[in-house]
């Protein structure tokens, strides 16, 4: 029996150890490498230091390159029996030649988060006006990404937010979605057992990539207005900030006086969360699901953060510590925290409630595999029933094919 195939065309090489979306391609691929998949993971993207090593993995790799048909070839060559887009940027470059090529392919996009939503809040975030979701549907970004979604017969959403956003607003048909938020270990008592307790612990960490705008706002907004109102209450503490590529607006903002260091990129981010009494996360734009949030859940570490933050995260479960919105509200509930250790362990054990609950990798992966498998088996009606997928991929609506063979076209005759 023919071993079956997974392409991953990644916008990036994934990098886990900075990144959440770096973390969440991982978890994918472990999770068809546990299925017995064959997998080749292709990207136009440069490599860089902190890039996984893939072929340690026993994962296939290949660079590849934009506006260039040699990728018909490598198509044909792999004919992979799925082809997964990472972010809809992927799809709108490569699709096209993937149902051109390797048409019997399952196509399906991991969306990350949805790219659009963070686009706009950031844009509404910087003009002083409250997001509207009227502003969402009506960008260019958003028409784009669900194109993209609705050209793939499965696209996979992280938030149970965003996923109602498809459903009920764009009224997206649910056969072609999926939640699967990220696929993480049970917390087991015995794991509970040696984490670092209350009075082991101390000081306030902030993690974030610093090439994510919501993150280092996050970082600026807490240095300017939330830490004060903390470091007022608690005059001996300090916080932590880790993160990669660190952009100078931030690493100026070290200031050791104040108790706020900034310390850049943690090899372990999970060990730097286990020191840490409280986790500090206020984001005021964005969008998807928080890796940072989560990790801190696994190291027992409570988390103050806002109604973005914690968006799509909790389905009604009680939150892994607090949230709320303005810098006297953030600081209060963070030193009320940090100050009293049964409400601690209370947030700690709700962080435990929704790692087991919401993000078994268990259930989850069983989830994926019956989605796929599903599809798979009646692929052709799966196609007919959509419609608009159909529709967006005739000819008249082809712009990003046509522009990349025009590209394509222009850069051998620069040549």
């Amino acid at each position: 029996m023919k071993q079956s195939v997974l392409l991953v065309i990644g916008f990036t090489w994934p990098e886990p150890a900075s990144t959440a979306a770096g973390n969440r391609m991982l978890q994918l691929l472990l999770f068809f490498k546990s299925k017995g998949y064959k997998i080749i993971f292709t990207s136009a993207a440069s490599r860089t230091e902190l890039s996984l090593d893939l072929e340690e993995l026993q994962i296939e790799t290949k660079s590849i390159a934009l506006n260039d048909s040699t990728f018909d070839a490598v198509l044909k060559e792999i004919d992979p029996n799925i082809v997964l887009f990472d972010r809809f940027l992927t799809e709108e470059q490569f699709g096209w030649r993937v149902s051109e090529n390797v048409p019997q392919a399952l196509k399906v996009l991991d969306t990350e988060d949805l790219h659009s939503l963070r686009k706009v809040r950031e844009l509404a975030h910087k003009k002083g006006i409250p997001f509207a979701l009227k502003d969402w549907v009506k960008d260019d970004i958003t028409k784009r990404e669900v194109a993209s979604m609705l050209r793939c017969d499965l696209s996979l959403m992280v938030s149970s937010f965003e996923m109602e956003l498809m459903t009920k607003t764009l009224r997206i048909d649910k056969s072609l979605l999926l939640h699967l938020p990220f696929l993480l270990e049970l917390i087991t008592p015995e794991t509970q057992e040696v984490w670092p307790k209350f009075n082991e612990r101390s000081n306030f960490v902030c993690i974030g990539n610093g090439k994510h705008a919501p993150n280092v706002d996050a970082v600026k907004w807490l240095y300017h207005y939330i830490w004060p109102l903390i470091r007022k209450a608690l005059p001996e503490a300090q916080v932590a900030i880790y993160g990669a590529y660190m952009p100078q607006q931030i690493t100026q903002l070290h200031k050791p006086d104040m108790g706020f260091f900034i310390k850049g990129w943690a090899e372990d981010a999970m060990t730097v969360l286990k020191q840490a009494r409280i986790n500090l996360a206020p984001l005021r734009f964005g969008a998807g699901i928080k890796g940072k949030l989560t990790t801190a859940m696994q190291s027992g570490t409570p988390s103050i953060t806002t109604t973005i933050g914690a968006e799509g995260m909790r389905e009604g479960l009680n939150w892994s510590g607090a949230i709320a919105e303005t810098p006297q509200e953030l600081a209060s509930e963070a030193v009320r925290l940090y100050t009293s250790e049964k409400n601690w362990q209370e947030a700690q054990q709700n962080g435990v409630t929704l790692i087991n609950e919401l993000y078994n990798q268990e259930k989850l992966g069983e989830r994926l595999a019956t989605s796929l498998h599903t599809i798979q088996e009646k692929l052709k009606e799966h196609r007919e029933q959509n419609f608009m997928g159909s529709l967006l991929q005739h000819q008249s609506m082809q712009s990003t094919k046509y522009l990349s063979k025009w590209i394509e076209e222009k850069n051998k005759k620069v040549l």
